[in-house]
């Protein structure tokens, strides 16, 4: 029996999804795992969900032996090791469309509370202060949104900014096609130096570390807010704090940032607290109830669709293969090292025994092949494991 571990509060959803599909033996845990009690559970695992606490390194995943697919129930995968993942055979989904309302909400939101000076106001009037001024209060109609990362995310934030009378800019790193009347700038210290609000919406990784340092953050104008729902790794920190000191920039929200508690036991910890002009958010930008519920679905789909039937559409470290109902009697998916001779040696052997091949797909990604194969017979035992011990073969397995 195929035995499912979800970790961290995954939506119900996922697991109503999972047994709709009829896998039964699913266990649920609240919180993270690390360490010993990490490797532990994987030891009799055939599939692992988790979100953004719990960290699947290279050394945890060399301790597994029954895991065949990692679900991350959040759209970043850095928790991942994922070259690791996919040299053991083993795919990582996410879901990488499915809270992108939520979190655009929430940067609008926000948008319009930190022009309004809202953090401010709020935090006197909690002291005492009866604080009705205008100066420096303004509305989000007609002031420019910029926005660095122009994705999922970043594009419905431009939509919804439209819709309450912004305007719209956006640097990307890649060409990209502009929704609604959103214009690309020519360069990244371009939009630093228009924009009233900017945005980040990039991924995590080297080459966003510190995106934001203390020359791109001074380029923005003082009048100007940053909003970081992207990765906590994007700003440096202490430069936006000694900024928003010396009143070089207007104000700030934050939701992520380089290092979160890993539960709500632990103290949150920035230099950031206690600015009457900053939103802290802790990490929520997709904490809704919508946003989860859709995760959980989407995401035990594209595991279920895996075990069933070797789908591997939207794997993030994978060849992609697409879903493909199993209608053979029997189907073999094989993942192997990415060289000359691996498929027409395992047909080989298929037509050495006298087994006809009805359907073959293929796919590569880099150092990884994966081929399924379906056989409208029983394959017998002896063969597989003659597969199964080809050099080039990574895992391989009858489903």
């Amino acid at each position: 029996m195929t035995k499912i571990v979800l970790l961290e509060k995954i939506h119900a959803s996922a697991v109503a999804h999972l047994k709709s599909e009829g896998f039964t033996d699913i266990v649920q845990l609240p919180t993270a795992l690390t360490g010993k009690d990490l490797a532990d559970t994987l030891a009799d695992t055939d599939m692992i969900g988790i979100r953004s606490a719990t960290h699947l390194t290279a050394d945890i995943l060399e301790k597994t032996s029954r895991l065949r697919a990692i679900g991350c129930f959040c759209i970043g995968t850095n928790q991942v090791d994922l070259g690791a993942a996919a040299a053991r055979g083993i795919p990582v989904f996410n879901a990488p469309f499915s809270n992108t309302r939520s979190v655009a909400e929430l940067v609008i939101a926000q948008a319009i509370l930190l022009l309004r000076r809202i953090p401010e106001k709020n935090a006197r009037a909690h002291r005492g202060h009866w604080d009705k001024s205008a100066v420096g209060s303004n509305e989000v109609r007609n002031k420019l949104l910029g926005i660095i990362g122009y994705g999922n995310i970043g594009a419905q934030v431009g939509i919804l900014a439209e819709s309450v009378g912004m305007r719209v800019c956006y640097y990307d790193v890649e060409s990209k096609l502009p929704l609604g009347n959103a214009r690309p700038t020519a360069s990244l210290e371009e939009l630093l130096e228009l924009a009233d609000i900017v945005t980040l919406h990039v991924p995590g990784g080297n080459a966003t570390e510190n995106l934001m340092t203390r020359d791109k953050i001074n380029l923005m104008k003082p009048s100007a807010v940053l909003i970081n729902a992207s990765r906590g790794g994007v700003v440096e920190i202490d430069a936006l704090h000694e900024a928003l000191m010396e009143k070089r920039l207007a104000g700030a929200a934050l939701d992520v940032f380089p290092v979160e508690p890993r539960n709500e036991k632990e103290e949150f910890v920035s230099p950031l607290r206690g600015l009457d002009n900053v939103i802290l958010t802790p990490h929520i930008g997709g904490s809704t109830e919508e946003a989860q519920e859709n995760i959980g679905r989407e995401v035990a789909d594209k595991l279920a669709r895996f075990m069933k039937a070797g789908t591997t559409r939207w794997a993030v470290n994978f060849p992609e293969l697409p879903h493909v109902e199993k209608e053979a009697r029997s189907r073999v998916l094989n993942v192997h090292r990415n060289e000359p001779g691996v498929i027409a040696r395992m047909n080989a052997d298929f037509a050495a025994a006298g087994l006809n091949i009805v359907a073959q797909h293929l796919q590569t990604k880099g150092a990884i092949g994966y081929v399924i194969t379906d056989v409208d017979a029983v394959i017998p035992k002896s063969l597989l494991q003659k597969i199964c011990k080809e050099p080039a073969t990574i895992r391989c397995e009858l489903i």
